[in-house]
């Protein structure tokens, strides 16, 4: 089957009536990843669906499958599907997990270890400027900052993350093509051009109040940490870390005076397990072994990846050659096993950032990391 008749079986099924990804996930697995062979079954069995099913599957609406797919034509548009040697792992053990994602920009940073920062949409000031601070660090730390381009907290996030020079993901609840809310039409032109923009809904797709928690279970099952700046009792920020907390991922919470309403919601967190936190660096120290062990996942994959799967996975950390800091980082290591305090104060750098810049240095084979928490630098490297 060629690529554009594999595409739009894809769409087809993503678009049935009823069908879910979980429905579509566990017939791909029958079906050994045919897709053309899910539809054949779907068509047979329409009745057990959704009662427009029958009639989409028998007539699709081919206007609307040419819309989807000349989308897909643009470039850094792209269809990842849960059968891609390169769709992330971290999304493969959360309750219901997509079975694609359309994703505007680079899409190899959702394999990137990333960090969500959300809150509160009517955030105050200095809500805004601790996302801010907090995005930077961690992504100056070498974390991807992920959010949902809502209004407040996450714009704030996104914007700080840009501002460093650094990518962004913005998990949105509309399709890919729309925005919402409107006023965040240019910063989601940056963060596709600069990061990725990605939603599990087809092109077309306007907002609707329950596509949110579906979006949310994204952003915390793509991250191994949620971070929470404000947010009110009946904030949807609450439905983010509760997700994420129920993923075994960590969250951490903000707290803030007894007289702010939206600190509310960050002290419900704190009583219930999430981790009390003043500093982003708290944040990237606590993340470090879990970076660290989705990259050594991430290494095992491109070793058995296709050449395509596994290319895509290497770009997401190729940028550090360019860096003159994880060239002293090199030159420092040398080829003797160092612990990370060793390291740390050897470059100058702190705990945190040189967690991350090893993690980036392990999944492209330049180092090796050993027991008790020790480095090596590979031969040849």
């Amino acid at each position: 089957m060629n690529e554009q008749a594999e595409l739009r079986d894809w769409l087809v099924a993503l678009r049935t009536p009823g069908l879910g990804p979980g429905g579509l996930r566990e017939r791909l697995a029958a079906a050994n990843g045919r897709i053309d062979e899910v539809l054949v079954q779907l068509k047979r069995h329409a009745s057990a669906l959704d009662p427009g099913a029958g009639a989409w599957l028998e007539r699709p609406d081919e206007a609307r499958l040419a819309a989807d797919l000349a989308w897909l034509g643009e470039p850094d548009h792209r269809l990842l599907r849960c059968t891609d040697g390169d769709f992330p792992p971290q999304l493969e053990t959360i309750p219901q997990p997509p079975a694609a994602l359309f994703v505007a920009g680079d899409a190899s940073l959702l394999l990137h270890p990333q960090v969500a920062i959300v809150g509160a949409r009517s955030a105050s000031t200095a809500g805004k400027s601790n996302a801010q601070a907090f995005a930077r660090y961690l992504a100056q730390a070498g974390f991807v900052i992920a959010s949902g381009l809502a209004d407040g907290i996450d714009g704030a996030a996104h914007e700080a993350a840009l501002a460093a020079g650094r990518p962004t993901v913005a998990v949105i609840g509309t399709g890919p093509d729309l925005v919402y809310p409107r006023k965040h039409r240019e910063l989601s032109t940056r963060v596709a051009a600069h990061g990725a923009l990605v939603s599990e809904f087809p092109p077309g797709t306007a907002a609707r109040a329950d596509h949110f928690p579906r979006r949310n279970r994204i952003i915390a099952g793509l991250s191994l940490g949620t971070v929470v700046i404000e947010a009110g009792l009946q904030s949807g920020s609450l439905i983010t870390a509760r997700l994420a907390a129920e993923q075994g991922r960590e969250v951490f919470a903000i707290p803030g005076s007894i007289h702010n309403p939206l600190a509310r919601g960050c002290h419900r967190l704190i009583r219930d397990g999430a981790r009390l936190i003043e500093s982003a660096a708290e944040v990237a120290e606590t993340l470090a072994p879990a970076a660290r062990a989705l990259g050594a996942e991430l290494a095992l994959r491109l070793e058995h990846a296709p050449p395509a799967s596994a290319a895509s996975a290497r770009k997401a950390v190729g940028g550090w050659r360019d860096d003159p800091q994880y060239r002293q980082l090199l030159d420092v290591l040398g080829h003797d096993p160092l612990a990370l305090d060793e390291l740390a104060e050897r470059t100058g750098q702190s705990a945190a950032e040189l967690s991350s810049m090893l993690l980036m240095l392990e999944l492209e084979g330049c180092v090796e990391g050993l027991p008790g928490g020790r480095y090596q630098r590979l031969p040849g490297i």
